[in-house]
């Protein structure tokens, strides 16, 4: 028995085909950030466990759907990552087999404004994508959460697509929103930014997808990935900074 999970707002490009890839589990359940779109009345079409509740970060939000589930083997994937056949039946005979592990790796095929990213840092991009509730949860990071487990994880032959972002202003909003949480949390570990975190920072997470991971092997689509990342680290520390320009 297989629960499939997924955190949602304003989903509703994606909300349906993605309930629809979900065919395989026994359940299906949407903790919605209170969705001012058609996410809602979409997903109420279908047979699935709806919950609205406040967004506070990644990890909280997973691990509260995670606790709702009826099922001990969980499937937790993004919207605009898309599940094949192939991936689905791995899933359902993974978890029927008769000693699997708790944890499963899927690699991820990164796809940005219609291409086939294979570098650019993304050339070993996998994640937890199925596991055992039991013995996993979400490491409490506000963005970039991940599976942590003491138990031993496993990887899944079928890779997934991750569909992300057509377009540049696409992809830097959804890096904004995760600059801010990342801001939130360096201030709440008092850090306080200086010339290292304005100037270095940025310009080695360029230096290193460009160059280092080679990302210039995927032309001007690797460039703008890698910009964009650079850039999303700097804003990361200017909003720290106006954060303690505002309580002076």
């Amino acid at each position: 028995m297989i629960s499939a999970l997924a955190i949602t707002y304003n989903e509703e490009l994606h909300i349906e085909s993605y309930i629809e890839s979900l065919s395989f589990a026994d359940e299906i359940i949407i903790v919605d950030s209170f969705s001012t779109d058609k996410t809602i009345a979409l997903a109420q079409k279908y047979d699935v466990t709806i919950i609205q509740r406040e967004f506070k970060n990644f990890s909280d939000q997973k691990n509260f759907a995670i606790s709702q589930a009826k099922n001990d083997w969980v499937v937790f994937f993004d919207l605009d990552e898309k599940i094949s056949s192939y991936l689905a039946n791995e899933i359902v005979t993974k978890v029927n087999s008769e000693n699997p592990l708790k944890a499963y790796l899927i690699k991820r095929s990164f796809n940005f404004m219609g291409k086939r990213i294979k570098y650019s840092g993304f050339q070993t991009d996998v994640a937890v994508r199925l596991f055992n509730k039991n013995y996993c949860k979400y490491n409490g990071k506000v963005v970039h959460e991940s599976i942590e487990t003491d138990e031993k994880i496993g990887q899944l032959k079928h890779a997934l697509d991750h569909q992300t972002y057509k377009s540049f202003d696409n992809y830097n909003e959804k890096l904004s929103k995760y600059s801010t949480f990342q801001a939130e949390e360096l201030y709440k570990k008092n850090v306080r930014p200086n010339l290292y975190h304005f100037l270095f920072r940025p310009w080695y997470r360029f230096m290193h997808q460009y160059f280092l991971r080679f990302g210039f092997l995927d032309g001007k689509e690797g460039f703008i990935i890698c910009y964009v990342h650079a850039f999303s680290v700097y804003k990361r520390y200017i909003q720290l900074w106006a954060m303690y320009r505002n309580i002076n």
